[in-house]
């Protein structure tokens, strides 16, 4: 799992059947200071995140699992993060 933020939405008015019913959100990928790392990416939201929020989230395969049927999903959200606690910092 990579640690992300919210940083907006993607409006799409034509989907894939199996996205029906899901957002799309732009995720700025980040390191465990909040740092940015990379290129922002488009996420399936399945836990009704919003622009702002620090959520983890997968890609790949383990993306696609996200929902119960078959789809081409790329990058999910799969958690929201309450708080990010570093022992020793």
């Amino acid at each position: 799992m990579k640690l992300g933020k919210v940083i907006g939405r993607v409006v799409s008015t034509v989907k894939v059947e199996a996205f029906e019913g899901f957002k799309f959100l732009l995720i700025q990928p980040i390191d465990e200071n909040r740092s940015p790392v990379g290129d922002t990416i488009v996420a399936v939201d399945s836990l009704s995140s919003d622009t702002g929020q620090i959520i983890y989230y997968e890609t790949s395969k383990e993306a696609s699992m996200v929902m119960d049927i078959m789809n081409p999903c790329d990058a999910a959200i799969v958690g929201i993060v309450d708080d990010i606690n570093l022992e020793n910092k």
